[in-house]
């Protein structure tokens, strides 16, 4: 890993993440409210993204970095790889109908570069046997959010307490094997069956800058990486004013 002095600050003492995987920009929003400067990179075109990114593969893209000297402008990655390979829909229901198709464990390849860049960094997966540490389990309900939506993150070089993990207030909305449900909560993934509308999900996730009802539902909520963003400055305060 760096040592303290080889973290880097951004002009204006806004510290650069890379946002890797970052779709239409849930994670790298929180961060930026934290108060890093984002550049985000997604293989799929973005026009929703709010920050600079580069339009290709993330692994690609960082190995270039690394190989360049280019990784050298950040002090943090955030990789939010694609989850079917080790998600519980995936390995769980439509595995035991036969639904799907073959997936690529991507954690692993890019595990192994996020420790070759010396940074500190998160990798986030939902609830399933993606194989990452558990160090941190966020829900929307800590956060006031009108989804539940459990994700983990695996804290590389770095750490942060672990939040108790608040009780839901009821059921998510919508229909289970026929039957509806009424809750406090949407589901965020999918359609019909009782999903919310785009604006539903949109308030529900704490997302605005994108009606793409297909980034709302890969998306995080920004409070969490808003979340993850404050406990990593703080964390890393003393390196951050050495560098400054």
């Amino acid at each position: 890993m760096t040592q303290p002095t080889d973290i880097r600050r951004e002009r204006g003492h806004r510290p650069r993440l890379l946002d890797l995987f970052s779709c239409a920009g849930g994670a790298g929003t929180g961060y930026a409210r934290a108060g890093f400067a984002v550049d985000g990179c997604d293989i799929a075109r973005r026009p929703n993204y709010p920050f600079p990114y580069h339009h290709g593969d993330a692994l690609a893209y960082l190995a270039h970095l690394i190989a360049t000297g280019g990784i050298r402008r950040y002090a943090f990655v955030h990789a939010s790889p694609p989850c079917q390979h080790g998600c519980a829909l995936t390995v769980g229901t439509n595995a035991s109908q036969g639904w799907g198709r073959t997936h690529v464990d991507l954690v692993t390849p890019l595990r192994v570069l996020l420790d070759r860049t010396g940074l500190p960094y998160v990798i986030e997966q939902p609830n399933g046997r993606a194989a990452i540490r558990k160090d941190l389990t966020l829900c929307g309900e800590m956060f006031g959010l009108g989804v539940i939506r459990h994700r983990n993150f695996e804290l590389g070089g770095w750490t942060a307490p672990r939040p108790a993990h608040v009780a839901h207030r009821g059921r998510v909305r919508g229909y289970r094997h026929g039957e509806y449900f009424d809750g406090p909560y949407v589901a965020a993934y999918g359609n019909g069956g009782g999903k919310p509308s785009v604006p539903e999900l949109q308030a529900a996730m704490g997302i605005t800058w994108t009606g793409v009802r297909e980034e709302l539902t890969e998306a995080i909520p920004p409070a969490y990486s808003e979340w993850i963003g404050r406990a990593a400055l703080a964390a890393l305060a003393p390196v951050m004013e050495v560098a400054a």
